[in-house]
């Protein structure tokens, strides 16, 4: 098939894919409208990529009157779920050049779009795969994986690296499946070799409305920012819509499947990375609250509202969530500006168990001289659960309990790459391995050290693989006391996740209480949880050394590493000047368990941090065990900052200090 792709709409995810294709070659018409048309008539499209900024040129149009269809185009509906409808009605009747007309047409009668041309739905939501097969013959529905943002007339920024994003295809409402001969399945086959060869990563699935169905339960999730800012009541509210959901779809008879877990989907390399002065801004009902523009929520939270009246249930937190919205589009309202108080009532008369909180970490909104705590601190971050840990007793309850948490096994030690193994031979029940190397950590870099922060979009694909859905508590622990454990304590709550615990006294402590164990691996059903990274604060470099001055730094290694008596991995020895050398070790007592918390205060207080000493920064060797540190400051009532570069990242600049010595 020799095919010309007419994408109608040129938004974030429109652009990104007429760009790709054009610049793989493939012939590309856009279809846009207002001060996106005059834009890119005039200048091209700004193209922000991780590799850079580029013009490209595209071949556009206003609409179906400036456009004249021929045999083998590809019709790509690139608008939001609320255009559907009229887009389709206005171009299933276009006449096309080039076929001729099927049984029972006059002489010279074309024949239309709708009988001889496909068209490919990227939209959001299960909705307009309705209204397409009403008039197509051929529909290609697709689930869209693309972290892009149109903001701008003529601009769009696109993140995603090595590969602009994914898609999963497949022909509606079912396809033939591999080999199939069907005329649609053979498109759908096509657009993904297109696709393919544009920069995307793809696959064909035959059961597309499964997938599209979890994509959905994904988008209730992570539209939620465009209501309300990230907390324990967001991830309530989280936990209520998907409930809410997953009970219509198994009254519809619809069994979700996630889309990154979709046969051949290969994003296993796939990251983003962020473009400077172009970070992401948030979902796409986000950014069409913040253009002003129209909302897509009637068909993402009121497709569950609908589904579930349709089959004898209510969805009211799904009905409330897209009342919101939709009256935020009305009057103007800016992105996340739902009260937390209309929301904790909204929540209360939906039955739901309101989360209880804290206030809003200080240290999420501290600088020190400007620029010490890194652009991660959004200062509206999960306010700390109250529950820094857990004994074995009370989780091995709670383990029997229909709201269960999740277990990740953290079993990691510094020089010791057989935790896996160690985890296959004895287990907590149900709990899950988590990989600290590849699953909590970025590729060792420089600047960025042995551990950086993973990617928000990376750490999804692996919490997912966890099984963690949207709203869960979460458990971790591992055989050394919750050193390693409390990496991802913290990096889960950094990513939005409000309530984590840490087993308090590891392993030891479960098996000294005669609880069982397990063998083997558990391969748990994918979750569908959405984590997006700052709801924390860190340190750069430049904001420990601020922090070793102004506040209190504390360096959590040995203190032979302390004193730079001894540097097993990284490039110098000694420590940050200025830093206070607080060894984890003095966090536990002699069963290993954490001390309680007036002796942590006590111990904490002779290190000079504690209530009205400024900010309280952490490091370690890599930014590992720091998260023990921060786990005790959090168990003391203190609030304290990490440098996730840490020593590693530190010591790798030659132009920056060393101090070594007791002080």
């Amino acid at each position: 098939m020799s095919s010309r792709y007419v994408i109608i709409g040129a938004g974030a995810v429109g652009a990104s894919v007429a760009a790709q294709l054009t610049e793989a070659g493939v012939p590309v018409l856009v279809v846009a409208r207002g001060a996106n048309l005059t834009a890119l008539r005039e200048h091209g499209l700004r193209y922000l990529r991780p590799e850079g900024e580029r013009r490209v040129a595209l071949d556009v149009a206003a609409g179906p009157d400036e456009v004249r269809l021929r045999a083998g185009d590809v019709l790509v509906l690139a608008t939001k779920s609320q255009d559907a409808e009229a887009l389709l009605a206005t171009w299933a009747w276009q006449p096309v050049d080039g076929v001729e007309p099927g049984p029972g047409r006059a002489p010279g009668e074309p024949a239309t779009a709708a009988e001889v041309l496909p068209v490919v739905l990227p939209q959001n939501g299960i909705d307009s795969v309705r209204g397409a097969l009403r008039r197509f013959v051929t529909v290609i529905d697709t689930v869209v994986v693309i972290p892009a943002t149109h903001l701008r007339p003529g601009e769009v920024v696109s993140p995603g690296t090595p590969q602009v994003g994914g898609f999963v295809l497949g022909r509606a409402p079912r396809g033939g499946g591999p080999g199939s001969a069907h005329p649609g399945d053979r498109v759908a086959e096509q657009v993904a070799a297109d696709l393919r060869r544009a920069g995307f990563a793809t696959t064909v699935v035959d059961d597309i409305g499964r997938y599209k169905a979890g994509k959905l339960l994904g988008n209730l999730a992570y539209n939620l920012d465009a209501a309300v800012g990230p907390g324990p009541l967001r991830d309530a509210a989280v936990a209520a819509v998907a409930d809410e959901a997953r009970a219509a779809f198994a009254a519809a008879g619809i069994e979700p499947a996630e889309p990154i877990t979709a046969p051949g989907l290969d994003l296993s390399g796939w990251s983003i990375k962020e473009i400077p002065g172009y970070e992401r801004s948030g979902s796409s009902t986000w950014q069409s609250l913040a253009r002003g523009a129209s909302v897509e929520s009637d068909y993402l939270n009121g497709e569950i509202v609908l589904l579930a009246r349709l089959h004898g249930l209510e969805a009211p937190v799904n009905a409330a969530i897209a009342r919101w919205i939709a009256t935020a589009a009305r009057t103007g309202a800016a992105p996340s500006s739902l009260g937390e108080a209309e929301l904790a009532a909204v929540l209360a008369a939906a039955g739901r168990p309101l989360p209880v909180t804290t206030a809003t970490s200080a240290a999420a909104s501290a600088t020190v001289g400007g620029d010490a705590v890194g652009s991660d601190a959004v200062g509206d971050g999960p306010a700390p659960v109250a529950a820094v840990l857990v004994d074995p007793e009370r989780l091995h309850k709670e383990l029997t309990a229909a709201d269960s948490p999740l277990l990740l096994d953290v079993r990691w030690a510094l020089g010791d790459p057989n935790g896996h193994d160690h985890y296959r031979a004895d287990h907590l029940p149900g709990a899950v391995y988590v990989d600290l190397e590849t699953e909590l950590a970025a590729p060792a870099a420089v600047p960025g050290g042995r551990h950086p922060l993973p990617d928000a979009a990376a750490l999804t694909v692996a919490a997912r693989r966890w099984g963690l859905t949207a709203g869960r508590r979460v458990v971790v622990y591992d055989d050394n006391g919750g050193q390693s454990a409390a990496r991802a304590w913290w990096l889960l709550r950094w990513a939005g996740v409000g309530d984590v615990r840490i087993l308090d006294g590891a392993l030891a402590a479960w098996r000294a209480a005669g609880l069982p164990l397990e063998t083997g691996d558990v391969v748990p059903a994918p979750g569908d949880v959405l984590l997006r990274g700052g709801a924390l604060p860190t340190l750069d470099a430049a904001g420990a050394a601020r922090v070793a001055v102004e506040g209190i730094l504390l360096d959590a290694r040995a203190g032979e590493r302390y004193r730079g008596e001894l540097e097993p991995v990284d490039p110098r020895a000694g420590h940050i000047p200025g830093a206070r050398s607080a060894p984890t070790a003095a966090n536990l007592d002699e069963h290993g368990r954490f001390l309680p918390a007036e002796e942590l205060r006590a111990r904490f207080a002779a290190l000079g941090a504690g209530e009205g000493t400024g900010v309280v920064g952490v490091y370690c060797g890599s930014g590992v065990t720091a998260s023990h540190e921060l786990a005790a400051l959090a168990v003391a009532g203190i609030d304290a900052v990490l440098y996730p570069g840490s020593w590693s990242d530190w010591s790798s600049d030659p132009d920056r200090p060393v101090a070594t010595g007791a002080s």
